[in-house]
């Protein structure tokens, strides 16, 4: 069955992760994406490592399925000529260059738009293309330092802590995943492209959430949690007999079920913890109340209890146990891929299940210039009969 976007065209010039991300989603959904690197391969993911197999970096692997590669020099007369013939055929195009070096290449909204009115240009920088930090560069370590995320990560023992992936840089994949997707939905009724101009810290500080829009009403500086909520009291992680888990009270039902569950019942009659603002304010007496019974028996146990009665939790899994969990089995989270160069590899799979029209596999990730042959030569043949 072919995917909900197989009459799409992506020209994908992007590199590292944002963009990559995304335009392997929209491969995912059945685009038909072109990734474009410099000869040789610039894509500098395809170096980072290790792990390597057979020279083909894990990094690269993960945002690069279902494209077609070629390798153009965009400093060349030839280079942007042949970006532009693709530009005719192409629905959107995505790059993350430095702000202004698209315009300095002569690959500029204003002049692809020219070529082909109802392009869908997706420009995505660390900054954004206005504003006072426009030609700044921007990674996802820093965007993370500065946009607040950094300083509600961790706690007061630790310091400001990242995540322990570029979630700055996944963030923004989706957001222009999202975007273009809206852009090519108002183009059926407009008949026009437009240009996105999306930011690695505009995308950080959207994923505040929660915390922003507490410090916006009350002004108070939010300070690191660890891993305790800060709205919801109790909602974090605990030791065990032998392991340690996330327990996720949602409501006041919720929490006079876990009370009988550790038959504590006086808990949840307890003025001081009737109501979840009474639990927040009281955080510092219940949860080491709380602590000292979950240590009396094992994850497996209060995991099992805590289903029983409809209480969210689970338990803290290293990836091993991820790979293995048996709801990924059954949800395809974990598909094997045959590379050319790699051999078999195991990738993450997709999370989007589309009943009709599936996502499915169809490439794995190129070889730096695997496409030249049918793409930049027979673009060649069809300039040289004109």
């Amino acid at each position: 069955m072919a995917g909900a976007l197989k009459h799409i065209k992506i020209l994908d010039l992007s590199r590292v992760l944002a963009g990559p991300y995304c335009t392997m989603i929209l491969g995912d959904m059945g685009a038909d994406v072109i990734k474009v690197e410099a000869p040789g391969g610039s894509d500098e993911t395809r170096k980072w490592g290790p792990p390597f197999k057979n020279n083909v970096s894990a990094y690269y692997l993960c945002a690069n399925r279902n494209k077609k590669s070629i390798t153009l020099n965009l400093k060349t007369e030839e280079g942007v000529a042949a970006i532009k013939e693709l530009i005719k055929e192409s629905d959107v195009v995505i790059n993350n260059f430095k702000t202004g070096t698209m315009k300095r290449l002569g690959l500029d909204y204003d002049t692809l738009a020219k070529v082909n009115p109802a392009i869908v240009f997706c420009s995505i920088t660390g900054f954004g293309e206005t504003g006072p930090y426009k030609d700044m560069p921007g990674y996802d370590f820093i965007i993370q330092a500065m946009s607040g995320l950094m300083s509600i990560t961790g706690d007061k023992e630790s310091g400001p802590q990242k995540m322990g992936i570029a979630i700055t840089d996944i963030l923004t994949g989706l957001y222009a995943c999202i975007g273009i997707q809206g852009a090519l939905l108002e183009r059926t009724v407009s008949g026009k492209g437009q240009k996105l101009d999306i930011s690695l810290y505009d995308s950080a500080v959207s994923s505040l959430v929660n915390i922003g829009s507490n410090y916006l009403m009350s002004e108070e500086v939010p300070q690191p949690l660890g891993n305790h909520h800060a709205n919801i009291v109790p909602y974090q992680t605990f030791k065990t007999l032998d392991g340690e888990m996330v327990i996720a009270i949602g409501n006041d039902t919720q929490f006079k079920a876990f009370c009988s569950i550790l038959k504590k019942d006086e808990y949840s009659m307890d003025d001081r913890f009737q109501t979840n603002p009474d639990r927040v304010a009281n955080r510092k007496v219940l949860v080491p109340l709380l602590q000292e019974v979950l240590l009396t028996n094992t994850t497996a146990h209060w995991k099992q209890e805590c289903q029983k009665n409809n209480i969210p939790c689970g338990p803290i899994q290293n990836l091993k146990e991820v790979v293995k969990d048996p709801q990924l089995q059954a949800r395809n989270m974990f598909i094997d891929c045959n590379h050319p160069t790699a051999g078999k590899v195991k990738m993450i799979g997709s999370p989007l299940k589309f009943s009709r029209t599936p996502v499915s596999v169809r490439h794995y990730p190129p070889d730096p210039g695997e496409h030249n042959e049918a793409i930049v030569d027979n673009l060649k043949a069809k300039t040289n009969k004109k």
